[in-house]
């Protein structure tokens, strides 16, 4: 696991080159509003935002008054009180997602596709739940109705983050893969809740993508090449990616009191998970498959 100060620094860095681009484009956009410099720079909002999901908390408030007050006021000398904190987190959204992209792997041929659901209130409390009221839709998976969202992932064989896309709980799992597999090439291997004949063709003619599913229990059987057999064998491992972030990144709760702190707990989940230095991979050779 990245260690904090390499964390820092890696996200200073980016900070460095992202900020004055970010000032350029609010001053043609008109929106250039006055920026003092607070006791806690972006990038250290950044860092302890990351750093959270690196150190195992259950709970953000805990981690912030039980662990960086207690023992890391050393690195960061000008901590806040939790509450500025928290009024602090929104300003950095953005650079957050930037700050994702730069974290994404690189495509080797072979990519894994599946969506899962992030729940935000329990079921029994939706009629009664404001937060995310006109944002979060009921959605179904396999297992069960939930509310709240859907989050899309893309990885590679090496369990590496390629895409991803935050869409509401009722949206069709098809949808957004023609916005994900735009920087993809190679095979995309997916669920049988990806079967379209339509989206097999546009990902083929379009980005050059050829689409991998099993057949559903309605459909009649065809021939599939002896890879392409192996390559959905293997499709679990998104599964394990998926089972990273829900339970050690903790990407997923109902204790969200703001749609904002909502998606930026996301984002830093997976920009945490991108530093793991040990992520669920295959032993594949992208060149065997591809050629097959």
């Amino acid at each position: 696991m990245m260690n904090l100060t390499e964390l820092f620094c890696h996200v200073d860095d980016f900070w460095l080159a992202f900020a004055p681009e970010w000032q350029r484009n609010q001053l043609r956009e008109g929106s250039k509003q006055r920026q003092r410099a607070g006791q806690l720079c972006e990038s250290e909002i950044m860092t302890l935002m990351i750093y959270f999901h690196q150190a195992r908390y259950r709970d953000f408030k805990t981690y912030y008054t039980e662990h960086v007050k207690q023992h890391l006021q050393s690195e960061f000398p000008n901590l806040v009180s939790y509450s500025r904190f928290v009024q602090l987190m929104p300003r950095i959204l953005l650079a957050l997602c930037a700050y994702l992209r730069l974290c994404y792997g690189q495509c080797r041929g072979i990519a894994f596709i599946d969506s899962t659901a992030l729940a935000v209130c329990h079921n029994r409390r939706i009629s009664q739940h404001q937060v995310f009221d006109g944002i979060a839709e009921r959605g179904h998976t396999s297992v069960d109705w939930f509310y709240g969202f859907k989050l899309h992932l893309v990885i590679n064989q090496c369990g590496e983050l390629l895409a991803c896309q935050i869409t509401s709980g009722n949206v069709d799992d098809r949808q957004p893969v023609p916005i994900l597999a735009k920087h993809l090439f190679g095979k995309l291997i997916a669920d049988r809740g990806y079967v379209s004949q339509a989206l097999f063709e546009q990902l083929l003619e379009t980005f050059g993508v050829q689409l991998i599913t099993k057949l559903r229990k309605n459909m009649k059987n065809r021939l599939l090449p002896l890879m392409d057999k192996l390559l959905l064998r293997k499709r679990a491992i998104i599964e394990s990616v998926v089972d990273q972030l829900k339970n050690i990144s903790q990407i997923e709760h109902t204790r969200h009191r703001s749609p904002i702190h909502c998606f930026l707990n996301i984002i830093a989940g997976l920009v945490a998970y991108c530093h793991q230095p040990k992520k669920p991979s295959l032993n594949l050779f992208p060149s065997a498959f591809l050629s097959a």
